[in-house]
C-alpha cells in the first residue's frame, strides 16, 4: 500500500484506497491529483517524496470527499504547497463541515462526524485553468459530486477521480454514491468514449481501455433504477423505498450508510420524478412516491 506505480514518462500514481495521482514537472518538482484520507496518507505521501528527492510544488483536488482531500492539510503544512481546488468543491474542501451536512441533510450526528466524510479543513484556491500547470487540462466528470473534474497530462494519461467504480465494488455494494443521476450518466457516455494512453479511475484498476467499465457501470446504474421502480408499485415514503434497497444488495445499515446510501436512493427518486417515470403525493402528511 502506498507503493508509487510509474505509468508513463512523467505520470504516477500511489496505489491507495482512493489512487492518488502524481505527475512530475521536471527534475525536482511534482504535483499531486488528490491527496488520500487523512494524516497518515499525508505521511506517506511525504515519505514517498522525500525518497524521489521531490519537491510538491501544488495538489489539485478531483472534488471534496473526505478520501481525496485527507492529506492535504497535513501535506500543505509540511511543504508549503498550494492546493486547488473546482468549483463547489473548493467550498467544500475549505469548509468541510459541509459534506457530512449534505449528506444528512441537517447538522450531523457525531456518527457522522469523523475522518471518513469530514476532513480537516485546507487552504483550497479557486481552480482555474490558469492556475494548471503547462501540459495538463481539466475534464468536468460531474454527477458523482457537484463539480467533479478529472485530469489530463502531457503523457496522455487521464485522472479519473471517482466517476467509475470497480466491477467487484458494484458486484459487492450494488449502490454507489451519486449526487446527480442525469449528469452522472451524461459523464459516464463522455469516458465511455474517450481515448488516452491510460485512464487511472480513483476505485478501480488503471486500463488503456475504460469503455467496458464505463458501460458495466451505466448499467449498474439503470439496474438499481428499475430495483426503485419495481417497489413504488403502490405509494412508499422515502424510509420504507430505502429499506427495501438495502434488503435488495444485501447491506447492513449504520449510520454512515443511511446518509451516503440514502443521499443517492433521493437522488434517483429525484431523477426518475423529473424524468416522469415517479410521481409524488403527500397523504397524511407524508411524501409518497409511487411509479408513474
Amino acid at each position: 500500500m502506498y507503493e508509487l506505480v510509474q505509468v508513463a514518462d512523467r505520470s504516477y500514481y500511489i496505489n491507495c484506497p482512493a489512487k492518488i495521482g502524481l505527475i512530475r514537472l521536471n527534475d525536482d518538482e511534482v504535483c499531486l491529483i488528490d491527496s488520500g484520507s487523512d494524516k497518515e496518507a499525508g505521511r506517506k505521501v511525504r515519505q514517498v517524496l522525500d525518497a524521489n528527492q521531490w519537491k510538491l510544488r501544488a495538489i489539485y483536488n478531483t472534488h471534496s470527499n473526505a478520501d481525496h482531500i485527507g492529506g492535504n492539510k497535513y501535506l500543505q503544512a509540511q511543504t508549503g504547497c498550494r492546493i486547488f481546488a473546482p468549483g463547489i468543491e473548493h467550498d467544500f474542501t475549505r469548509h468541510t463541515i459541509l459534506e457530512p451536512s449534505f449528506l444528512f441533510g441537517a447538522f450531523p450526528p457525531k456518527e457522522l462526524r469523523h475522518k471518513f466524510l469530514l476532513a480537516q479543513e485546507s487552504d483550497a484556491e479557486y481552480l482555474t485553468e490558469e492556475c494548471l500547470p503547462d501540459g495538463i487540462t481539466s475534464i468536468p466528470l460531474k454527477g458523482h459530486f457537484f463539480d467533479m473534474i478529472g485530469f489530463r497530462d502531457s503523457d496522455d494519461v487521464v485522472y479519473l477521480a471517482d466517476c467509475l467504480s470497480s466491477e467487484e465494488t458494484l458486484e459487492k455494494y450494488g449502490i454507489s454514491f451519486i449526487y446527480d443521476v442525469a449528469a452522472y450518466l451524461d459523464t459516464l457516455e463522455q469516458v465511455k468514449t474517450m481515448e488516452a494512453k491510460m485512464f487511472i479511475p480513483a476505485h478501480a484498476r488503471e486500463t488503456d481501455n475504460i469503455a467496458p467499465l464505463a458501460q458495466i457501470n451505466i448499467d449498474k446504474v439503470h439496474e438499481v433504477a428499475e430495483h426503485i421502480l419495481s417497489v413504488c408499485g403502490e405509494p412508499l415514503c422515502f424510509e420504507y423505498i430505502l429499506q427495501k434497497m438495502f434488503t435488495v444488495y444485501g447491506l447492513g445499515m449504520n449510520f454512515e450508510q443511511y446518509a451516503l446510501v440514502g443521499s443517492t436512493v433521493r437522488s434517483y427518486l429525484a431523477w426518475l420524478k423529473d424524468d416522469g417515470r415517479l410521481t409524488v403525493e403527500f397523504d397524511n402528511n407524508m411524501l409518497l412516491w409511487r411509479k408513474g
